[in-house]
């Protein structure tokens, strides 16, 4: 997967070792929601460190997730992750009613007391296998550790007051728009932007699936072996695969897997959403082809079409972001494929080849992510309105300069992950505007067609099957004479 924001960002999780890769927010078990004893603790005392790093330093909750979840045993890795990510998706409706009973306007509290109130609430709110009162306990006893007696009687009162009972939602009726940011947890500027692109019904729903775990999704490195020879050695591996997936590469998992498996840390698979697979395919370049990914890090998607081109074919692969070319080069290396070459590069700038040089051209561009905002919730609480816009212009430039990478007779993919109309549809439409040598084509993958609108493009969206939101488009520019 590839990080996604209104400014460019690292590769998610870096070049993290196996093991420390944060899995994605599972359903809950009792060992889940355990809620007492010291490993119980430590694991809150990590969400809450976790949850002060991202509201003071602007830091991306996987990327720490990453780096703190390979010191742990698994059930708290499941634990510290739901925490995490469901304290900052509720996070809009975790402060309305916050402001309500607490003393001290939010904005005046101790940055590690409000992440303390926001998870102790959380848990008492959204985690039904946690009891009212281990949630206030463990709250208290974390802002005392933290901040002393003090803070430790300010969390206990509110959390106190908060076990009596929720707090009412806005009217709906009396304003609507006021009810939806509260319900869904979403900024009010951005529900307005969701009812104007979708419609009040697929808004809400949207946003109540962004608020929802994303299923455990794999791709399978088909180079291995046959889809059932992989899946059989990761069942050895205890590694469960659930029916669904509509590519032979794609397996969703019964659970969040062991990052420490063997059959993880050889490479028979990899941790990939199943929108992010389907815009290699939506590009499915010949078997031997060489192929330009403008925009590779962290590595999925070059990866993905190392295995589609086979050994005898290229990938060259660009970004700008070093780490994550170095994200990408690791993975490359854990999945086996020998087939491709990374070149730190500004795209947006001047693609470091010469015009025409290749048959196939992927860009994956970077975006404001609103398609991911289940793996990042805290993504919607950064974005200002005018994202959209900046960040369709970055996306032009990319194109544009992408397009003179692809020979007459070829293909390129435009993809971003993003739900905005500025971003994909408007930055393509300006495009073909302007390109008339370029037009619009259906990709030749059947299992792609019920995603496929009628002129072809892509898109997914939480709400509709549970994918992440994607917008690919693939092009084909027109022949010489």
């Amino acid at each position: 997967m590839k990080r996604r924001g209104p400014r460019r960002a690292p590769g998610r999780g870096g070049a993290q070792a196996p093991q420390a890769r944060a899995p994605t927010r599972s359903g809950q078990s009792g060992a889940l929601a355990a809620a007492g004893g010291a490993a119980g603790l430590a694991a809150r005392r990590a969400a809450c460190d976790i949850l002060v790093a991202v509201e003071t330093r602007r830091a991306f909750a996987d990327v720490l997730l990453g780096r703190r979840l390979g010191a742990l045993a698994p059930v708290d890795r499941r634990l510290v992750t739901r925490l995490v990510l469901g304290t900052l998706a509720w996070r809009g409706r975790l402060d309305y009613e916050l402001a309500h009973i607490c003393a001290l306007p939010l904005d005046r509290l101790d940055p590690t007391l409000l992440a303390v109130l926001r998870l102790g609430l959380f848990q008492m709110r959204q985690l039904s296998r946690v009891p009212a009162h281990a949630a206030v306990d463990t709250a208290v006893t974390l802002a005392r550790g933290a901040r002393g007696r003090g803070a430790a009687g300010l969390v206990n009162a509110v959390l106190r007051r908060a076990a009596r009972g929720a707090l009412a939602m806005p009217e709906r009726a009396r304003d609507e728009g006021a009810y939806l940011s509260v319900a869904c947890s979403h900024p009010r500027w951005l529900v307005g932007r969701f009812i104007e692109w979708f419609g009040v019904a697929r808004a809400e729903a949207l946003m109540a699936a962004n608020n929802e775990a994303a299923p455990n999704v794999v791709r399978l490195n088909l180079a291995r072996g046959t889809r059932e020879e992989v899946i059989a050695r990761m069942a050895a591996d205890g590694v469960e695969v659930v029916p669904g997936g509509c590519l032979p590469e794609t397996a969703i998992l019964a659970a969040t897997p062991d990052f420490d498996a063997a059959s993880y840390r050889e490479g028979w698979f990899h941790p990939q959403s199943e929108a992010s697979q389907m815009v290699a395919r939506m590009l499915s370049p010949a078997p031997g082809a060489t192929v330009i990914d403008c925009a590779a890090a962290p590595g999925g998607k070059a990866t993905h079409l190392a295995e589609l081109v086979g050994p005898h074919g290229r990938i060259v692969a660009f970004d700008l972001n070093l780490r994550g070319l170095c994200a990408a080069r690791a993975v490359a290396q854990t999945l086996g494929h020998r087939n491709l070459d990374f070149a730190r590069a500004d795209v947006a700038a001047a693609a470091p080849v010469r015009p025409e040089a290749a048959q196939f051209v992927l860009l994956d561009a970077p975006c404001t992510g609103t398609g991911t905002l289940r793996e990042h919730p805290e993504i919607r609480w950064r974005l200002d309105p005018d994202d959209f816009r900046r960040m369709a212009l970055v996306q032009r430039r990319m194109l544009e300069s992408a397009a003179t990478l692809v020979r007459p007779g070829g293909v390129i993919v435009y993809a971003v992950c993003s739900l905005a109309h500025d971003e994909g549809p408007g930055a393509l439409r300006d495009f073909l505007q302007a390109h008339p040598e370029f037009a619009l084509e259906r990709p030749p993958v059947a299992e792609l067609a019920p995603w496929l609108a009628s002129d072809g493009t892509l898109a997914t969206s939480p709400e509709r099957g549970g994918l992440d939101g994607f917008y690919a488009a693939r092009m084909r520019r027109c022949p010489k004479g």
